[in-house]
């Protein structure tokens, strides 16, 4: 969704071309367009006044020829938009009715579908006691009630020890829980209408059986450990063994006890070329790392996701160290994951780099098939919290949400990364949460906590209002978005709802002193009472006959305000 300052026309004409009103209090303000696009609104708030005065909308005559165009040109927060409105000729009847309004309404779908969010459902050091399946399991109903759609979840298979993750794909006994807590985990998800992604290792292989002797070069300051029989496992599966040449190198010499990059010699034996080209080519990460151009581990990998289908109804993966290995491996992944398990199943990648034109390369190699994190955003969140007075206009700046927003995962934190000072983070999650651009995803440790340290108590980040946050994206961050990017230290955002969600917000953020901006909400907010739904800000602020409001702000705070008497106000601050 675009924001105020990229239309040249009211949106709503397009959508709702055979009835619109055009007159003076439609074009009062910024709004203008989310009151076109409510004719419900309209015809609650101003049918009466105007009805002396002829104009009146009938719905029977959507077929008449007779039309004329209005341009009417008004100056809106000091830009100029060109407001072409079509006006059906009617005639005069006083039978309209509000409930014919509404279906129609219902009919050309101005119901916009409820705001999704993902959620991180681990961190690194969540107790290896097999019981985090039921944990998240328990959760679900309360997560669900916050905003959350989507649980992304750790590696559900067998690690290379007891608290590890990740070789044997077909064993799903682990430190998070056995199989069967997993099943019962995914089937309550379904009840709840949300779904599970699956952490998904396909780049190398660690934890191996067996050492084998091969040839190979050492690349970066040999026997090494490459053979995996899964002896436990029986043949069940897979009969699958894998040994060196399904490698492309290792990281480990055995014979002589020595640690480097080592690359495996032999026939058609190379690197990926399609991968990042850090470091001159980024294709080895570390352990064994696979040769995704081997017939026989294609079809394996193939093979497994065709049997995780069957064995777990999840709706989706993430990718893991998406750009060391083949795009073009990739590609046929997903391609092969929609053709067997389902048209629209999510899949999102981690490829980490901060510049954004390389992620745009990366989705163009993919055509565009998948999602990836938008790790620059992370970048300019991480920067701008550490440097006193950043310019916070900028925030945006050279991001994939920016440059392509329906392609762009928003995170403020992950298991490997937690980069961002904690005064700015209720700031970032504002800004992945409540603006229209952009799928946002939650980490599990900022909203419960981290375990990392013994010393330290486990406290939630964002001072523990982060449920609120969410439960405001799922209530109020809907419909047009007008941004106040007009300071540098002070930047704000309206979100004018929808029809169903009509109440709207406004954000306002500031990393230096405290402030305020004057920001329109809507005429027909005048009189509202709106407060800060994080309540770090205990004034009322009372919107202005012409639809304004003047939002305080503390020092390095932020404030989210909206009508005190929306509809789940009381609901925001219910505990997790």
């Amino acid at each position: 969704m675009t924001t105020a300052q990229e239309h040249k026309i009211i949106p709503s004409v397009a959508l709702y071309p055979h009835f619109v009103f055009a007159d003076a209090c439609f074009l009062s303000g910024p709004a203008s367009r989310n009151l076109l696009s409510s004719p419900v609104r309209y015809l609650e708030d101003h049918l009466i006044r105007h009805v002396v005065a002829g104009l009146m909308l009938s719905f029977l005559n959507c077929c008449l020829k007779m039309r004329r165009k209005i341009t009417q040109w008004k100056e809106i927060e000091g830009r100029s938009v060109t407001l072409q409105l079509c006006l059906t000729h009617f005639r005069c009847s006083y039978e309209i009715s509000l409930d014919a309004a509404r279906d129609q309404e219902k009919s050309l779908k101005w119901i916009a579908p409820e705001n999704k969010l993902m959620m991180q459902g681990f961190e690194w050091h969540v107790p290896a006691d097999q019981r985090h399946w039921k944990r998240l399991r328990k959760a679900l109903s309360s997560l669900k009630s916050a905003g959350v759609d989507n649980i992304w979840i750790p590696p559900g298979c067998k690690g290379m020890d007891p608290s590890g993750a990740g070789y044997d794909v077909y064993d799903l006994a682990t430190r998070w829980g056995p199989k069967e807590d997993l099943q019962e985990l995914v089937l309550a998800a379904q009840h709840h209408e949300m779904g599970i992604y699956w952490d998904t290792v396909l780049n190398h292989k660690a934890g191996a059986d067996s050492i084998e002797k091969f040839t190979a070069v050492k690349v970066d300051p040999g026997g090494g450990w490459v053979g995996f029989e899964f002896a436990g496992r029986g043949g069940k599966y897979s009969s699958m063994k894998y040994h060196y040449e399904h490698f492309t190198g290792v990281d480990w010499d055995d014979l002589q006890k020595e640690g480097a990059i080592y690359k495996i010699v032999g026939p058609r034996k190379d690197w990926a070329t399609d991968v990042s080209d850090e470091h001159g080519n980024y294709d080895y990460l570390m352990f064994a790392d696979l040769d995704h151009t081997h017939p026989e581990v294609r079809a394996d990998i193939f093979k497994w996701a065709e049997w995780l289908g069957s064995q777990l109804p999840i709706s989706g993966m993430r990718i893991d160290a998406a750009k060391h290995y083949s795009a073009a491996f990739q590609r046929d992944f997903v391609d092969h994951l929609r053709q067997t398990i389902g048209a629209d199943y999510f899949l999102v990648g981690e490829y980490w780099r901060g510049e954004v034109n390389m992620l745009l390369s990366f989705l163009k190699l993919m055509e565009n098939k998948v999602s990836l994190f938008d790790v620059p955003l992370l970048g300019r969140f991480s920067v701008l919290s550490k440097a006193e007075g950043s310019d916070l206009r900028k925030i945006f700046r050279g991001t994939l949400v920016e440059q392509c927003p329906s392609h762009a995962v928003t995170f403020v934190g992950n298991h490997d990364t937690t980069i961002i000072a904690p005064f700015f983070k209720p700031m970032a999650y504002a800004l992945i949460l409540l603006r229209s651009q952009g799928q946002p995803c939650v980490f599990y440790g900022d909203l419960y906590g981290l375990l990392g340290d013994p010393t330290s108590p486990c406290v939630p980040s964002c001072n523990g209002k982060l449920p609120i946050l969410m439960r405001t994206r799922k209530l109020y961050a809907y419909g047009e978005q007008h941004d106040y990017f007009d300071k540098k230290n002070c930047i704000g955002f309206v979100r004018y709802g929808n029809i169903c969600r009509p109440f709207g917000l406004a954000c306002i953020i500031s990393n230096t002193i405290a402030t305020h901006k004057r920001m329109y909400v809507g005429v027909h907010h005048a009189g509202e009472e709106w407060t800060d739904v994080l309540e770090w800000c205990l004034v009322t602020v009372i919107i202005d006959s012409c639809g304004y409001g003047i939002f305080p702000v503390a020092a390095k705070s932020l404030g989210v305000w909206v009508n005190a008497k929306a509809k789940g106000r009381k609901s925001l601050s219910d505990p997790l």
